[in-house]
């Protein structure tokens, strides 16, 4: 690389760090050097570490909320969307979640954007389970039902087997909407 990175090459390359290294390791010296540039590349685009510790938690916010959004509501126009959704979260590694939750239990910048994007996503599945015909009280129970097998899966060390990946997903999307 070279020293025109952009804000969003740090903010990238951040997310990556964070999520294989913990929060510890976002720091401007190592970044630069995982990088090839020198710091000066860093504190062009980034007051502090502080203004990229917040930008970092933001750019978490849009990838791990906002584009899966996008990207649910643009692929389930033939499909069930919460289908749709659980097939996408349920199929990745979750080790940026993992590392902003231990993150969010030491930094109270952390703890709030965590506690914005459960909200986000809570919301978001609530209104996928009320348009598929369910009440809101139980729309809303759901949600949290399902939002708390995301957390146990991604918190979890043993990840869903590919081979029952599918069986497991078609019977939480069952259980939701039935």
């Amino acid at each position: 690389m070279n020293d025109q990175l952009s804000a969003k090459d740090w903010l990238d390359q951040g997310l990556k760090t964070l999520a294989s290294r913990g929060f510890t390791a976002l720091k401007a010296e190592p970044l630069a050097k995982a990088m090839g540039v020198s710091r000066g590349s860093f504190y062009w685009h980034f007051a502090d570490i502080g203004a990229f510790h917040a930008a970092i938690l933001a750019r978490w916010h849009e990838v791990a909320a906002e584009q899966i959004i996008a990207n649910v509501e643009a692929a389930s126009k033939d499909e069930n969307p919460l289908a749709v959704l659980l097939r996408r979260v349920f199929s990745e590694r979750l080790a940026l979640e993992q590392a902003v939750r231990t993150w969010a239990s030491v930094d109270p910048r952390a703890r709030a954007a965590v506690q914005t994007i459960d909200r986000r996503r809570l919301t978001y599945v609530e209104g996928l389970l009320a348009q598929a015909g369910l009440p809101p009280e139980l729309a809303r129970a759901r949600a949290q039902i399902l939002y708390w097998t995301f957390l146990g899966f991604a918190l979890s060390d043993q990840p869903l087997p590919k081979a029952r990946q599918q069986a497991v997903l078609d019977e939480l999307v069952r259980m939701a909407t039935s």
